[in-house]
């Protein structure tokens, strides 16, 4: 039977009772994309602040630059949020980098033996292997953010070699109820808190966790040939900063060995 004993039903009716009323959470079987479906009930006027919508499965889901995240159904933690935003516009790309934090403090608190850290600006990683992503997308006043997290997938399903699931880690919680509760009452805490005094309380607490910095790196620009480079820190607004003083605020990086 594999991993399907791991594979607990989601718990709409808990998780809303638990969660609210900060959040209130919907859960569906199976979905394109809880991005997408997101997006459309906010144009369609039906999208409240504190939404958030969970999928067992994905047909379609995306990740950031628009890559493609597949997992077997019930085997990740796919939801997305819906939250309004009131600081400056020019201050939003921080929250990409907020959730990544908020994971990675939800998932070590389970585990505080793992070598957990961040690829700037938003991939979490364990012993440099993925365990999830996600995308942040601006809508009108708002901001909604997907998140994908491998949680009891086999080896034999992981999408590519140099990804890996808190299964294959040795979590011993793989609830994804449980492990959906403790992310969003992360990120809830952290996002009030940059809603009043933004970037400054997370700027370090990134750094430390940020395993793109102080090392070769190589910068895969959107357009354009890639660059070797070395960063040495995050600005106030989520910019990966090189030892040249060049603030990154939109491309790919890959770590160097």
């Amino acid at each position: 039977m594999g991993n399907e004993l791991h594979r607990a039903a989601l718990r709409q009716s808990e998780l809303h009772a638990e969660l609210s009323p900060y959040w209130r959470v919907s859960v569906v079987d199976v979905t394109g994309s809880t991005q997408v479906d997101l997006a459309e009930s906010i144009r369609a006027h039906t999208a409240v602040d504190g939404d958030v919508l969970v999928a067992n499965y994905q047909s379609a889901g995306k990740g950031r630059l628009d890559r493609e995240f597949i997992a077997a159904p019930s085997s990740a933690l796919l939801f997305s949020l819906y939250k309004k935003v009131m600081r400056p516009r020019d201050e939003w790309n921080f929250i990409a980098l907020l959730t990544a934090l908020s994971i990675s403090e939800a998932l070590v608190g389970l585990n505080n033996k793992v070598n957990l850290s961040i690829k700037w600006p938003n991939d979490i990683l364990i012993n440099e292997k993925k365990i999830a992503g996600l995308l942040c997308q601006a809508d009108n006043d708002g901001v909604i953010v997907g998140v994908g997290l491998n949680v009891d997938m086999s080896k034999d399903e992981l999408p590519v070699v140099t990804a890996s699931s808190l299964y294959l880690e040795n979590f011993l919680q793989l609830d994804r109820n449980e492990i959906l509760k403790r992310i969003l009452k992360a990120f809830e805490e952290n996002f009030q808190k940059w809603s009043t005094h933004g970037s400054a309380p997370f700027v370090s607490k990134y750094e430390d966790l940020c395993s793109s910095l102080h090392r070769d790196i190589q910068i895969i620009w959107p357009a354009g040939d890639p660059t070797a480079a070395v960063a040495t820190g995050i600005s106030p607004l989520g910019e990966l900063i090189l030892n040249d003083g060049t603030l990154v605020n939109s491309a790919d990086v890959l770590h160097l060995r």
